[in-house]
């Protein structure tokens, strides 16, 4: 019997219009965002997508991803056997330097055709199920407060309760007066996170955590820059909130240097972070050994690579903390998904169809994304 090879590969660059501005630490979205969607074509017929979602603030551009994966990239993987993906992933590590959400892209359509060709989902896969359904964390993060509190006044009776405030943006007062509204309203009836998205500098930083701390959040995201690990293995001493990393931890080597400091007690798994499915349960290891819970981080991802994310988690139990997989259902005007990933009560259901549990057509990309380039 021949095994099956990718013969094909196409590309779109594609922007999709947002509800709402982002107010973020390090950088804001308003008006579009941009990313790369792959389809992979195996000899057999199999089609496997993937998606690349990067922010230019954080780890580069979609026109970049776009570039790597078209001249780069391209002659590594056609040829390529579809059940060989740690090979593959391996030679394009080899051949490129960074571009980890290129090569993501390439890992899920690679794992989306395997899925379809066995018969199981990406979560068999990668070693089978521990959840079903994946609690759902909204950011509050809209430059207006109060159209945020409406959102919430909805959105706690229909079951979500979890929420994480992007702090460090507007004045520390302003901080402050959202919180306790939110406190004041909602009660312990929420779980409450902050993400600085790395707005502090270290100098002065510990004055406002404590600040912050007396709201009893679940986690306290990046404060400060990623290359200051020793102020943040200053806070995870001091605070009784816990500290996540996420800008400071992109791959092992970063969880490495995190854990001989002390630094976080807690890290944000991102697959356009790390590059890999595969690498985000090996950094996942890493951290389950030293007891570090994990989070299921975004960019401005869509529902092609939101489900990659939700086979990840469900497939590996130290991703404990929830996922902020709302972009498509709360912020993207529309998605190229023939049908989104289910979100019900609260909680992102793990699709159970083959590979990733989507499905996606020419029609589908057309009919909702505003295409700015494609190749073949």
């Amino acid at each position: 019997m021949t095994e099956a090879v990718i013969e094909r590969l196409r590309l779109f660059l594609i922007e999709s219009p947002i509800k709402m501005v982002r107010l973020q630490g390090v950088g804001n979205v308003k008006g579009s965002v941009k990313r790369v969607l792959v389809e992979l074509t195996a000899g057999d017929g199999l089609v496997g997508w993937g998606e690349a979602a990067p922010w230019e603030v954080f780890t580069g551009t979609a026109e970049a991803a776009f570039a790597a994966l078209d001249i780069y990239l391209r002659p590594l993987i056609i040829g390529q056997p579809v059940k060989r993906i740690r090979a593959l992933m391996a030679s394009l590590d080899k051949a490129l330097i960074g571009h980890a959400e290129a090569k993501v892209a390439v890992e899920m359509a690679m794992f989306d055709i395997l899925g379809k060709a066995t018969g199981l989902s990406v979560a068999d896969l990668l070693g089978g199920r521990v959840r079903d359904t994946i609690p759902l964390s909204f950011s509050i993060a809209d430059p207006d407060f109060a159209a945020d509190l409406d959102r919430m006044r909805e959105m706690v009776p229909a079951g979500n309760r979890i929420f994480k405030v992007k702090t460090g943006v507007k004045p520390h007062a302003e901080d402050l007066a959202h919180l306790d509204a939110i406190r004041s309203e909602f009660g312990d009836g929420v779980d409450l996170r902050l993400d600085y998205n790395q707005a502090l500098a270290p100098f002065g930083a510990m004055k406002i955590l404590r600040d912050v701390d007396r709201f009893q959040p679940t986690f306290i995201e990046q404060p400060v820059p990623r290359r200051h690990l020793d102020a943040m293995a200053s806070f995870a001493a001091a605070l009784d909130t816990p500290i996540l990393a996420d800008e400071s931890c992109f791959d092992a080597v970063d969880l490495m240097d995190i854990l001989r400091l002390q630094a976080a007690d807690a890290i944000s798994v991102k697959l356009m972070k790390c590059g890999g499915l595969l690498k985000a349960q090996g950094l996942m290891a890493i951290a389950d050994t030293a007891g570090l819970p994990g989070y299921g981080g975004t960019l401005w991802e869509g529902g092609v690579a939101l489900a990659a994310g939700t086979q990840l988690i469900a497939a590996t139990p130290g991703i404990s903390l929830g996922c902020e997989f709302y972009m498509p259902h709360h912020v993207l005007t529309e998605d190229v998904l023939e049908e989104r990933v289910a979100n019900r009560d609260g909680h992102v259901v793990v699709p159970d169809g083959p590979g990733l549990g989507i499905k996606v057509s020419e029609a589908s990309i057309r009919a909702n994304a505003k295409i700015l380039a494609e190749r073949a």
